[in-house]
């Protein structure tokens, strides 16, 4: 009966899934307060009850009622009923050209994130920190991942980022009492915020060039040393830059990273950088991983093919660190150190290496688990590399290494049999 059950299961395609979770965050908008009170709850579960139940063990029944009847129960009967009429226009769609149907999927996701997240501010804060660690995570996969080296300066190319689209934003459009007066109308920021982040994007290019010339020329792990005394370098520096706030930090950004803004920036990274590793430098970079010397008698250019990749890498973490400033509206270079190049190392390790699939779960995953183990305070740093530990120990590469992302797989009808036709 359970096999049977998981094969009709089977036939459910991603846009009824979607529709179902769709239907389910509505539910929980409309009936989600009175049902709290008739189960007992303090308030909604903002994280799926975890938070509720570290905190509070006897509400674990509550919690798991609440969830079952809001985000299970209907989430499966509905992706379900509405399965053949979804296989039917997700048919039509993959038909005809494929960005189409991606756009669809994707709005579907981006409708649910945002109703999920308009229950509380912290939903929103926790998932646009979840979107970020996945375009940081994606970015020194390409390092770590599928160029097959070790670098430890994603915290620096984060906090240049960061702080690049940070003065672009204070000085051009905010009133700041270390810049003066805006130079432009303020009316203009959100417009122009692309550029901004463009701009932070660069300036950590920038700083990869300048770890990659030196580090380059070398074999081994020196580019390990090299990044992380980079890394050290650029939070001492920022420590000094009185200009920019020194170690007190730099504040008052403008509120340009709104969810959508940040789901967007996710979606490009994932589109570019997964475009990036099919094509010529993506297989290049596999080359030179795989056999260094064997993809320079094949006449790759190893050495331009490891600073492309490196630039290329830099850049996406500075986009994720202007995407952080802006939606803490606050930034530090404290916030740059070695505790943020373990969690974003974790995250990639986690995933898996050399799979954008990896990345993508590496990071929702940890950022979910962080915030669920909050209320155990100390005891959250014990689980958490415990977890890690057992990982690495029974799957070394990760738990989804070396494979592609492929959106067609996704989003493709599946089967249904002709007598249910």
């Amino acid at each position: 009966m359970m096999r049977n059950m998981l094969n009709r299961f089977a036939e459910v395609p991603l846009a009824a899934w979607l529709i179902g979770a769709l239907c389910a965050v509505y539910l929980e908008q409309w009936v989600g307060d009175p049902l709290t009170e008739l189960l007992l709850l303090p308030k909604i579960p903002v994280l799926f009850g975890c938070l509720i139940v570290l905190k509070t063990p006897k509400l674990i029944p509550s919690t798991v009622v609440f969830l079952i009847l809001i985000y299970a129960v209907p989430i499966c009967v509905i992706a379900y009923a509405v399965r053949k009429p979804a296989n039917m226009i997700a048919a039509k769609l993959f038909s005809g050209p494929i960005w189409i149907s991606a756009i669809l999927h994707l709005g579907l996701l981006y409708l649910i994130l945002h109703i999920w997240s308009d229950i509380s501010a912290y939903r929103e804060l926790t998932l646009k920190f979840t979107l970020i660690a996945i375009i940081v995570t994606l970015s020194l996969n390409l390092i770590n991942g599928y160029m097959g080296e070790f670098s430890c300066s994603h915290p620096g190319f984060m906090a240049l980022g960061a702080y690049g689209a940070s003065v672009f934003s204070l000085v051009l459009f905010a009133d700041d009492k270390n810049f003066g007066e805006a130079l432009l109308p303020g009316i203009l920021g959100p417009f122009m915020f692309p550029l901004g982040l463009i701009f932070g994007g660069f300036i950590s290019a920038i700083g990869a060039l300048v770890v990659a010339i030196p580090s380059f020329r070398t074999r081994g792990d020196y580019l390990a040393i090299i990044s992380l005394a980079f890394t050290f370098i650029v939070k001492s520096l920022i420590e000094n830059l009185e200009f920019i706030g020194g170690p007190r930090g730099l504040g008052s950004q403008p509120d340009f990273s709104n969810l959508l803004v940040v789901f967007i920036w996710t979606v490009l990274c994932v589109w570019i950088i997964n475009n990036y590793v099919q094509s010529v430098y993506g297989k290049a970079t596999n080359a030179v991983r795989d056999d260094e010397i064997a993809a320079d008698a094949m006449t790759v250019d190893t050495r331009k093919t490891k600073m492309v990749t490196f630039m290329f890498a830099a850049f996406w973490a500075g986009v994720a660190g202007g995407l952080f400033a802006h939606v803490l509206r606050f930034v530090n270079p404290s916030t740059f150190g070695i505790q943020k190049l373990a969690e974003v190392l974790a995250m990639v390790y986690f995933g898996g290496l050399n799979s954008v699939y990896g990345s993508i779960v590496g990071a929702v995953s940890l950022s979910l688990l962080g915030e669920a183990l909050r209320p155990l305070e100390l005891f959250k740093w014990i689980i958490i590399p415990l977890l890690l530990i057992l990982v690495m120990i029974y799957r070394p590469t990760g738990l989804i290494a070396f494979k592609e992302f492929n959106i067609r797989n996704l989003i493709q009808p599946k089967h249904i049999p002709e007598d249910e036709v």
